[in-house]
C-alpha cells in the first residue's frame, strides 16, 4: 500500500543519470501514480540552461526509461512553462518530491497552492546521488565529461 495516492515532481531531464534515477524510485516507491513536470524548451532556456535534447526527445527519453525501470508504475507526464505546472492546480496531489538542491520549492508551492485555497502538499526531500568522487551528478557534469551518468569518474588523460 503507498503512502500517497498522487505525488508530483519535476526536472529538465536533459541527459538521464542515476540522480535522476534515484528521484523517479522515490516517487514510484510512495505513491500510486506520479504527475512529472518536464521543463519545455523555452521555459529551460528562460532559466538559463542549454539543452542538448529538445523537449520531444527528453519526452521520448524520459519515457522509455520509466517504462524500462518502473515497469507497470502509473505515472503522466505534463510540459512545465512554469516552475510547478499541475502541482499548483491539482487538488488530488498530495506530496512533490524534490532533491536536496531544489527543496526549498515545497514551500513556494504551498504558498501557490493556498492562494488557490489547495490543502498544502508534503514535501519529500530526496538526497542527492553522488558520483565517486563525492560531488553529486549532474547533466552539467556529464556534458563537461567529467563523469558519465552513473557517477564513474572519466579519465582526463583523452
Amino acid at each position: 500500500m503507498s503512502q500517497f495516492s498522487l505525488v508530483a515532481m519535476g526536472g529538465t531531464f536533459d541527459i538521464i543519470h542515476r540522480g535522476h534515477i534515484t528521484l523517479l524510485s522515490n516517487a514510484f516507491e510512495i505513491s500510486n501514480k506520479v504527475i512529472i513536470g518536464l521543463t519545455s524548451d523555452e521555459f529551460a532556456q528562460k532559466r538559463g540552461k542549454t539543452v542538448s535534447n529538445n523537449y520531444e526527445k527528453r519526452l521520448t527519453n524520459l519515457t522509455e526509461i520509466i517504462f524500462k525501470e518502473f515497469p507497470n508504475s502509473s505515472f503522466q507526464i505534463s510540459k512545465l512553462d512554469n516552475d510547478f505546472g499541475p502541482a499548483v492546480l491539482e487538488p488530488e496531489v498530495e506530496a512533490l518530491v524534490v532533491s536536496d538542491e531544489t527543496s526549498s520549492q515545497g514551500d513556494t508551492l504551498n504558498d501557490l497552492r493556498a492562494q488557490k485555497n489547495l490543502s498544502p502538499v508534503k514535501v519529500i526531500t530526496v538526497p542527492m546521488h553522488l558520483a565517486k568522487d563525492g560531488s553529486r551528478i549532474s547533466t552539467t557534469r556529464i556534458k563537461n565529461s567529467e563523469i558519465d551518468s552513473e557517477g564513474n569518474l572519466l579519465s582526463v588523460d583523452k
